[in-house]
């Protein structure tokens, strides 16, 4: 189904054939309604590739051109633009056309893709809050319009790690009680959870051990994977009760530890090939052939040995091009990752990977409320 703006652009077209005039410029949406619904530059662009006047070249085509049936009268406004404002029985005549088509006039895509759509991003162990919902709800819709365009859409919703130490005895709580398994138990547990987490954030003594948990959970270690376990599936309870309200619907759900065994693999490939290398301990990508990254080098492995985001994301653009045989990876992740995600695609590249890597940010922003 044709819309206004490309009839218009073909009458023009046919006009400037008229008008023994080149093709030129553009058709577009008008920026202000005062100026009509669309307008085009053509003139100017012809009058200055002519030395002419455009105000001249626009009422030559204007002569030429037969719009009655779609458009106004159109007119010639400012240094040459010429614009067009739509008449209301051919509005309505098209609202028509678009109600009785089952597409509602969208065509699908004529070269369609295999298409990872990566959101929500919540924690385990960890409320849900407003930043993930906006994630999981604009997730969901542009996996819904990708299937309806005819891609191949592939939603995964991704779970973060949230840890927590155990007082003094330095291990990771068990996040579901162990005497019960009640959600009222759980619950409590979670809100303890939290606030040994903000003791750890704000630098206590258990922080080093909470980071050394992490490294244990990381490499596999039985009993931090177990407990890991518990507490995916008492956290995706709440998750799936908040998706089935909202109607979201995914494909994979995984956390970061999904990746774990393919983390090592990540950085010594990385460091073969020279992408990566050792700076004071740590594995590192520098972009230093990148004005804007230049000085914002990336850490793939900490110096006790630890990973971090920016090695589980990178693992995740090898399964996902490797093993889910992805055209295009869209994250649908908040503003204040753009940073990270310009380092992850840039680094997918230098490793030969040719995916459509993008990054769909959410730049508006909420009061933080409470204590």
């Amino acid at each position: 189904m044709e819309t206004f703006q490309s009839l218009l652009a073909k009458k023009l077209a046919d006009a400037l054939a008229k008008t023994d005039l080149p093709n030129a410029g553009e058709l577009t949406p008008a920026t202000d309604r005062r100026f009509g619904d669309y307008q085009t530059n053509v003139a100017l662009v012809l009058g200055k590739q002519r030395s002419e006047s455009p105000q001249m070249l626009a009422e030559k085509v204007l002569a030429q051109l037969d719009v009655g049936d779609l458009c106004e009268p159109p007119a010639v406004a400012g240094a040459g633009f010429i614009n067009f404002t739509l008449r209301a029985d051919a509005v309505a005549r098209k609202a028509s056309e678009v109600l009785g088509d089952e597409r509602l006039g969208v065509a699908k895509a004529k070269s369609t893709k295999r298409i990872v759509i990566d959101f929500g991003s919540q924690n385990v162990a960890k409320p849900m809050h407003v930043g993930h919902i906006r994630s999981t709800v604009l997730g969901d819709s542009v996996a819904r319009i990708a299937q309806f365009l005819g891609h191949e859409a592939i939603a995964i919703i991704m779970l973060a790690i949230g840890h927590a130490v155990w007082n003094g005895d330095l291990r990771l709580e068990k996040f579901i009680g162990s005497t019960s398994a009640s959600a009222q138990s759980a619950g409590r547990d979670r809100s303890r959870l939290q606030g040994n987490k903000r003791k750890s954030d704000q630098g206590s003594a258990g922080s080093e051990a909470c980071r050394q948990e992490l490294v244990k959970l990381q490499a596999g270690d039985k009993e931090n994977t177990d407990i890991w376990n518990e507490c995916v599936a008492f956290s995706m309870q709440d998750f799936e009760h908040v998706y089935k309200l909202l109607d979201v619907h995914y494909d994979i759900q995984c956390g970061e530890s999904f990746y774990n065994d393919r983390l090592p693999g990540v950085v010594e490939r990385l460091l073969k090939s020279g992408v990566a290398e050792i700076s004071e301990g740590a594995v590192v990508v520098f972009f230093r052939d990148q004005p804007d990254l230049a000085d914002k080098p990336c850490i793939v492995r900490k110096r006790d040995g630890g990973f971090n985001y920016a090695t589980t994301d990178l693992a995740t653009v090898d399964y996902r091009i490797n093993d889910l045989k992805a055209d295009a990876i869209w994250y649908v992740v908040g503003a204040p990752q753009i940073l990270h995600f310009k380092q992850i695609f840039e680094i997918a590249r230098r490793e030969g990977f040719k995916a459509d890597f993008r990054h769909i940010t959410m730049a508006v922003s909420w009061a933080k409320t409470g204590s």
